[in-house]
């Protein structure tokens, strides 16, 4: 299995950031079978201030290409995503419209 660990900001704004946790708290049926059949196992968001934190583990053959491959694809995921948009913003130093940033593990125990 692997991991993958990625952050991501929100509009710094408490009622725009309380909506976007409501969403997650019932994340549309069609959203996580699409997670799940892009081979993602677990996703887990945590959220601090206005920064969040999201961990994957996924089937080893895994891809970030393939996954949005099959996100372009579908309409419903396009709805989400420019759903969650209203609610995000990228990260300082981002490019123009990458939203999560892969993170670089730096220490293990």
């Amino acid at each position: 299995m692997k991991r993958y660990c990625l952050a991501l900001d929100l509009k710094d704004d408490q009622k725009l950031i309380d909506e976007y946790v409501a969403y997650h708290k019932k994340v549309w049926p069609d959203i996580l079978e699409s997670i799940k059949a892009s081979g993602i196992h677990t996703a887990e968001i945590y959220l601090v201030q206005n920064r969040l934190f999201m961990m994957l583990e996924t089937q080893e053959n895994f891809s970030f290409e393939k996954k949005n491959e099959m996100d372009l694809s579908n309409n419903t995921v396009q709805e989400w995503e420019n759903l969650m948009w209203t609610y995000q913003q990228a990260l300082p130093g981002s490019k123009p419209g990458e939203k999560w940033k892969l993170m670089d593990c730096i220490f293990k125990l």
